[in-house]
């Protein structure tokens, strides 16, 4: 058995690995603990490069120990050198992972697959979650897949896009008259009412966060077995930046990469908790009001807020908050060069990795590795605004002519 436990990342107190998530000591989040010395004696480079393509090559680092894989196919996504985005802002080594093209368009399927599992593996009867879009698409298929009913609680307002993903799938989703915290706060709720159901970001969030670590691997892999020089990652609760760190610490541990400080950027939309947190060097405070349309990083009480800052600062990173308008042009940028449409999370990552860099954070020789977690088609309304219209003419040659001229 290599997972080993479940231990405070605050007090240090220990845990059977059971779907519980908070500390009954000082309320601090509860993480995986492995048995070290299995993993080190069953993983192997050459063990992940005949494995299959998907976040699953990388299972005797996951929290998984009997259950087969609730899997769809999630991770070992696009890995790209951004030689045309790299020479617009002045990098000669700039890659993109690509996670607009997982199976439900978002790096989310890598955490659901891994909490889904876990769920079937401690024999639950349901799962569920709170969320803010793009969750709530990913639990949907993996609850279809895993033959579960799944109860998903969304804030007033997302785009219809990603209700219509979770709906299509059969989900129950129950739209909350309030904010994300809102939404969680119930979800939360209902989670104690039902000890046997499976909330992937409640009482399995331990084993989900896990799935973000692949993230790390991947990037390794695919750099060839070494770590970048730098990372940008867009942060809403702040768990996707500590769960890469993590990732490659875990590659250091049992020797697959030679150890090396990776500098950690995080980017958040203007005016919430953890990037302004660092910016400005105070705690992270939770915040009540969001003012941004890019509503799937809109958390304002970030449940990994402080270890993600405490990991920037450490790592002598920073972290960015583009306003919109930044954060549409640099969507725009991406596409425009790269030929990818991400979502507005990826506008923000590519916005915060432009100042980085003109404020000489980011050395134009620096191997950078930026993460783009989710499809424009589903944040298609939020953007159409901010783009040329269509050229109308009638079907007739001169008037293209003229149009070109």
């Amino acid at each position: 058995m290599k997972v080993a436990g479940l231990k405070c990342r605050i007090c240090g107190k220990e845990f059977p690995p059971e779907p519980i998530y908070t500390c009954d000591n000082c309320f601090g989040p509860l993480e995986v603990q492995y048995d070290w010395e299995w993993i080190k004696e069953h993983v192997s480079r050459d063990k992940i490069e005949k494995g299959p393509k998907s976040l699953w090559r990388y299972r005797d680092f996951l929290p998984i120990d009997a259950c087969e894989p609730v899997d769809l196919g999630a991770g070992y996504t696009r890995f790209i050198k951004a030689d045309n985005l790299g020479e617009v802002l002045g990098l000669k080594n700039l890659f993109l992972i690509d996670d607009s093209v997982n199976p439900t368009y978002s790096f989310k399927d890598r955490v659901v697959s891994v909490a889904v599992t876990k769920a079937k593996e401690f024999r639950m009867k349901a799962v569920g979650c709170a969320s803010t879009g793009n969750l709530a698409g990913s639990l949907a298929a993996h609850a279809a897949k895993a033959k579960l009913p799944a109860y998903i609680f969304v804030p007033k307002g997302i785009e219809k896009n990603k209700i219509t993903q979770a709906l299509v799938h059969g989900a129950n989703v129950i739209e909350v008259d309030g904010t994300y915290d809102d939404a969680n706060r119930i979800a939360t709720e209902v989670a104690e009412e039902h000890p046997d159901w499976g909330f992937v970001n409640i009482n399995l969030r331990p084993y989900y966060a896990e799935g973000s670590k692949t993230l790390a691997y991947e990037a390794a892999e695919r750099l060839g077995w070494t770590l970048p020089d730098q990372v940008v990652v867009p942060m809403a609760s702040g768990a996707l930046l500590c769960a890469i760190y993590r990732g490659f610490r875990d590659l250091e541990r049992t020797g697959l990469v030679e150890d090396k400080e990776v500098v950690f950027n995080g980017s958040q939309p203007y005016g919430l908790p953890i990037s302004k947190a660092v910016k400005y060097g105070t705690s992270v405070e939770p915040v009540r009001r969001m003012d941004t349309i890019v509503h799937s990083l809109a958390i304002g009480n970030p449940a990994d807020g402080i270890f993600a800052k405490e990991i920037i600062e450490k790592t002598d990173g920073f972290a960015e908050d583009p306003k919109d308008d930044e954060t549409v042009e640099a969507l725009k940028l991406l596409a425009k060069t790269e030929g990818i449409f991400t979502e507005l999370a990826g506008g923000v990552t590519i916005a915060g990795l432009r100042r980085l860099v003109e404020e000489g954070r980011i050395d134009r020789s620096d191997v950078v590795v930026a993460y783009l977690t989710g499809n424009g088609l589903k944040t298609a309304e939020a953007v159409v605004s901010n783009l040329n219209d269509t050229i109308k003419i009638r079907p007739r040659l001169e008037e293209f002519e003229e149009v070109v001229a």
